[in-house]
């Protein structure tokens, strides 16, 4: 090798195109893996969201009983600016719909249903009433075998 060869050689920086392989490998190995874990979080972080803004509607329901000796299925007697059903965001997604049904003015059921993303949930539905009484359906209705979840 000449030394002509050999500054030529000093002077050539980079990768190799098999290096630069390597790597766009290994980084989509680590997003395969990881991207489904942080988003079963991410769902899990909006079904927390949504129990609480449930307890909070339950708690607005028991505040107006003690008022009114009956429960309301308006949601601006409420003190909520909108009606039923109400949009849970988190961000700028909405991942649950909130709404509230009674069979008479001394009941209610609360119930959160998934919508776009955070259908992918296994746990999917959330149902809270007037006892206290929590629930998990399936998006058939049918009981949730699935623990754990909220």
């Amino acid at each position: 090798m000449t030394d002509r060869e050999q500054q030529h050689r000093k002077q050539q920086r980079g990768f190799t195109l098999v290096e630069l392989m390597i790597v766009v490998a290994i980084v989509a190995i680590l997003a395969a893996i990881a991207f489904p874990s942080y988003a079963q979080q991410v769902r899990k972080g909006r079904r927390v969201d949504a129990k609480s803004a449930m307890l909070d509607l339950a708690a607005r329901q028991e505040k107006f009983f003690a008022t009114n000796n009956r429960y309301s299925v308006s949601a601006p007697a409420l003190n909520y600016g909108s009606a039923f059903p109400l949009s849970l965001d988190s961000g700028s997604v909405t991942s649950y719909t909130m709404t509230v049904t009674q069979a008479t003015v001394t009941d209610y059921t609360i119930t959160a249903t998934p919508v776009g993303d955070q259908i992918n949930d296994p746990c999917n539905t959330y149902v809270l009433n007037n006892f206290g009484v929590q629930s998990n359906l399936t998006a058939s209705g049918g009981a949730n075998a699935t623990t754990g979840c909220w």
